[in-house]
Formats: C-alpha cells, sequence, structure tokens
C-alpha cells in the first residue's frame, strides 16, 4: 500500500474534521435513531463528502458507513471503505473535543490503510499494514506492560472489580480510546457488547501497527466487511497483558454475548 495513498487520504480526513468543526459554530439540527443513537446534519454532510472523495481516490472499492443505507454487494468487493463520519458523536454534540473521523480501507477482511482525523485535540493518527502507525507523523508504540495490574483504562467510572485499574481521561470516540492504546498514553481499551465495524475499523489497523495485541472481547482475530457488519467486542492491550486481560473478562464477555447473541 503506496504512502501517497495514505497521504490522499489524510487530506480528504482533514477536510472533513474542518468540515465538521466548522458547522458545529453555525449551528445544526440534532436528532435520534432508533435505539437512541444521537445523530446530525453534520454527520450526513460529512458522510456524503468522504464518500465523494474516497469514490475519486478508489472508485472500485465498496462502501460501509455508520450513516449510509448499507449495500450488501460490498460483501463481493475485494476492497471497501469503512467510515465513521464522526466517531463521539456524543461529545460533538457537547462541544468537547473526543471525537474523530474514521477512514479504513479494508482488502479481503483485513484493514490496510487507516487514517483517524481529530480535529478538536490537533491530532491526526495514521497507519499502514506492514509500514507502522503515527500521530501528527511521529511514530508510536504501545507501552510495554506485562502486569494488569495498575493498566491505564480511558473509563469515567471502573467498576468495583476492576479497583487494581487506574482510570484515565475517556474520549466519547472508541477509535480515539484504541489509538490512546496505540501511543502508549493507556494499556486496555475493552468493550462487551455487539458493535459495528465502522467504530473500530481504522483504530484497530493504528493499534495493530503500533504493536498492541487486538482481539474481540473473548479475544478472536477481528475480521471486516463480514455480512452483519459486526464484532462482538475490542479488546486492545500491550501483548504482555492480553491473555490476561482475555481471562479476566472471559465470564462476563461470555454472558454480554449470549444476552445479546444475533
Amino acid at each position: 500500500m503506496p504512502e501517497s495513498l495514505l497521504d490522499r487520504v489524510k487530506a480528504v480526513a482533514a477536510d472533513a474534521g474542518a468540515l465538521a468543526l466548522a458547522r458545529a459554530r453555525k449551528g445544526y439540527k440534532r436528532w435520534e435513531k432508533p435505539g437512541g443513537e444521537p445523530v446530525c446534519e453534520v454527520d450526513l454532510a460529512v458522510d456524503a463528502m468522504l464518500r465523494e472523495q474516497l469514490a475519486a481516490i478508489d472508485p472500485d472499492a465498496a462502501w460501509l458507513s455508520e450513516e449510509s443505507v448499507d449495500d450488501k454487494t460490498r460483501l463481493a468487493a475485494d476492497r471497501v471503505w469503512i467510515v465513521d463520519p464522526i466517531d463521539g458523536t456524543r461529545d460533538f454534540l457537547r462541544g468537547r473535543p473526543g471525537w474523530a473521523v474514521s477512514i479504513a480501507l479494508v482488502d479481503r477482511g483485513r484493514p490496510v490503510l487507516a487514517v483517524l482525523d481529530a480535529p478538536a485535540r490537533g491530532e491526526c493518527w495514521t497507519a499502514l499494514a506492514g509500514k507502522g502507525a503515527w500521530r501528527n507523523d511521529e511514530p508510536i508504540r504501545v507501552a510495554d506492560r506485562d502486569v494488569i495490574a495498575g493498566a491505564r483504562v480511558p473509563a469515567d467510572q471502573l467498576p468495583r472489580r476492576d479497583a487494581d485499574l487506574v482510570a484515565v481521561s475517556k474520549p466519547n470516540s472508541i477509535a480515539l480510546r484504541i489509538a490512546m492504546v496505540a501511543a502508549g498514553d493507556a494499556d486496555l481499551v475493552a468493550t462487551l457488547r455487539w458493535g459495528h465495524e465502522w467504530d473500530i475499523a481504522a483504530a484497530v489497523l493504528i493499534a495493530g501497527e503500533a504493536g498492541a495485541s487486538v482481539t474481540d472481547a473473548l479475544g478472536v482475530p477481528l475480521a471486516f466487511n463480514t455480512a452483519m457488519a459486526e464484532a462482538f467486542g475490542v479488546l486492545v492491550t500491550p501483548p504482555g497483558i492480553h491473555a490476561a486481560a482475555v481471562a479476566r473478562l472471559a465470564a462476563y464477555a461470555a454472558i454480554a454475548e449470549r444476552v445479546g447473541a444475533r
């Protein structure tokens, strides 16, 4: 995957982030989707912009986005853009900086290019499969940790059972929380529910290229451009604590998977 392609996608993501910031200052309509998830006019405007500009970069790649109707013909495509126009919409709506434009190019189920543009934080995270990961063009690396006690977790509050962990600042964007692990600013991100591929596709590549161990909540490798476009949770840690994290989550993950079984 050429670095020139990454530069072009970075430019698109930067334009999208700038559009979102500009629209935020002018006001916009907002509403809730079925199920209570928030959405606003800016999500849709950014989605339309990304679709047009990314299609110009790779017109043969299919499309999967939170704010677009899912066209299942993507399943027959080798490549697909997996996009969340604004990951962390709740922070965007509250005027907080914990949101990002998330773009991944997936080739035969595996992310090969990723960009997270977080303009309110002054951050751009990027990765290329086999070539590394960067924040603001500086190489990043996961923390060197082999003991789970004391691991830093982006969280508003930790449950009592995790009293040996340490809560650190939590952006609403799951992609940015994963990127924090990639850069060594946190040590563990875990979700125990079915979630959408567009929330994590870009961040999963960034974390993996930074040396993190990345699986679903049960410790199973992730795949993308699946029929349901979902995965059962995500678990991102330094390699030295991943097995311990899987073991810690096992009982809770098994219950959560059964409750939310597809």
